[in-house]
């Protein structure tokens, strides 16, 4: 075992582990309909889904990637929260009643209702292919650090690999409650890792400044004085203005306008998180629900870029005593990556630092978890039970937690192609970029253009798909690079992918719809 625990510490872990497979088998007991497994019956509290549906936009990623950022750079980021908190006022007040009129499992039944099952299936592919690879790649990522944290030996045993350990740690326990329990399941066990996560990073936020002299002031000043407190860029500094808008660093303008859109995708167009809403009760519990993320998802991110910042003050006058490990060339993870599970396993005193590792484990299988029934529900409510129509609830059921059982594997896959084959990886970053906007579009069309024909907007979204797997393979290719740079000069950041992908989409969609119904001139 990893000498850096303690027994103390591998019993909280091990606690923890069956107290979450104890919790999935309690709910399991109420699942006998679809209704059940994918809506939680709508019987959850509205606070319960909100909480859940922070836990479900955190990953492990997020609490080591977010604390990394900040320990490398600055505060910068927090400028895209600003959006992520518009976009859900936003779908409170204007969506949430869409999800209400009739007993809706999805936001592609939208979809079917305007323009029929073509769309609606499109609409549904797009998000199966792209949290596929999205989660696959949060779990190889999060695999990393657990690396480090609990050992070769334990993780390979059986495996004979570390790295498949780790995913199948992950996958195969969060598989465990989330096929037995649903999504109530789900829910509830996110609702007990937010708080854990939580606590971690309140007790980080506490504790580095009581082992750097002088404390929280002389940490803040020192970091203030190095330019880490930094957080709003408005105007270019002396960079043109293309450049400042639409590469990085962060800036005001894609945090407020591209994090909002990027916002009204994730919060209103995909099933992962709109799942949750849909479990609630009634249109003011869903909008409950949003306000609260929207109100819990500032301060938890400013408490992980806080501790990054004090991570980079702490170790300015400590060493390291286990070195930065050397990543993987092209595996999306930086040395950055590693400084909070290092700082936890060698800085913490014993049974806290158990807690921190649940912690992390908490973060990673509550995103396993919640793709898991996300695209369990799409696959079986969107794209089977439309075509079985004839058969029983029984059979949905069975057919519901077997896909479940599916997706874990092909999440494992997944997530195993990412640590060989360095295009996987590097495309799966981006690619919910690459198709959020085309959602977010369709479903705007969804809601506005009632009873129209598919065609417009299944052209529209899949123009918006090439357009911006073009803009995100373009500024790399060897043949294209420098054509790119010369005449944009600047790669464009993520944060625009869904704004300048749900334009197309409306853009094209449009188009086609007018040219279809232009009639042609009759001759005199």
């Amino acid at each position: 075992m990893n000498s850096y625990f303690s027994p103390g510490d591998w019993a909280i872990i091990l606690v923890y582990l069956l107290g979450i497979i104890a919790l999935g088998l309690w709910f399991g007991k109420d699942q006998h309909t679809t209704r059940d497994y994918f809506l939680g019956s709508k019987n959850v509290p509205w606070w319960g889904i909100g909480l859940s549906i922070v836990a479900a936009e955190t990953s492990a990623l997020t609490i080591i990637g977010v604390p990394a950022m900040a320990y490398g750079g600055d505060f910068t980021f927090i400028q895209m929260l600003i959006g992520y908190v518009l976009a859900r006022i936003i779908l409170a007040v204007v969506m949430v009643p869409h999800y209400f009129k009739g007993e809706i499992y999805s936001p592609y039944q939208l979809f079917a209702d305007s323009f029929g099952p073509s769309a609606r299936q499109t609409a549904g592919g797009f998000f199966l292919i792209s949290e596929t690879l999205a989660a696959g790649v949060r779990v190889y990522v999060a695999s990393i650090p657990v690396k480090l944290m609990l050992g070769d030996k334990l993780l390979g045993l059986g495996t004979g690999d570390p790295i498949l350990g780790a995913i199948l740690l992950f996958v195969v326990l969060s598989l465990f409650y989330t096929c037995v329990g649903g999504v109530k399941a789900v829910i509830w066990t996110d609702v007990v890792q937010f708080g854990l996560f939580l606590i971690g990073g309140a007790y980080a936020l506490f504790y580095i400044p009581s082992l750097v002299p002088g404390g929280a002031s002389a940490v803040f000043a020192q970091a203030a004085a190095a330019g880490k407190l930094h957080w709003l860029s408005v105007t270019p500094p002396g960079s043109s203005v293309v450049k400042f808008l639409l590469g990085p660093p962060f800036n005001i303008w894609m945090g407020v306008i591209g994090g909002t859109v990027l916002g009204l995708s994730t919060h209103g167009a995909e099933q992962l998180i709109v799942q949750r809403v849909l479990a609630c009760k009634s249109v003011a519990d869903g909008r409950k629900a949003l306000i609260l993320s929207a109100v819990v998802i500032f301060p938890l991110f400013l408490i992980f870029l806080t501790v990054g910042t004090m991570l980079w003050v702490f170790y300015q006058g400590h060493p390291f005593r286990i070195a930065l490990p050397e990543p993987r060339p092209g595996s999306g993870i930086k040395a950055n990556d590693f400084i909070f599970p290092i700082f936890m396993m060698t800085e913490v005193p014993h049974i806290l630092r158990g807690f921190l590792m649940v912690a992390i484990l908490s973060a990673a299988m509550s995103s396993v978890s919640s793709a898991l029934t996300s695209l369990a529900s799409v696959s079986t409510m969107d794209f089977v039970k439309p075509l079985w129509r004839q058969r029983d609830e029984a059979f949905f059921l069975r057919f519901s937690k077997l896909s479940t059982v599916a997706w874990a594997a092909l999440l494992v896959v997944t997530a195993y192609l990412s640590r060989q084959v360095e295009f996987v990886l590097n495309a799966a970053f981006s690619l919910r970029g690459l198709t959020s906007g085309a959602l977010v579009g369709g479903l705007t069309l969804a809601v506005t253009w009632r009873k129209a024909r598919p065609f417009p907007v299944i052209t529209g979204m899949l123009v918006s798909l090439a357009i911006m797997t073009a803009i995100e393979l373009l500024p790399h290719l060897p043949w294209t690079k420098a054509f790119w740079m010369a005449y944009v000069g600047t790669e464009i950041f993520w944060p625009w992918y869904t704004l300048i992908g749900a334009a197309t989409t409306l853009g094209t969609a449009w188009a086609v719809r007018q040219a279809a119904e232009r009639k042609p001139k009759v001759p005199r």
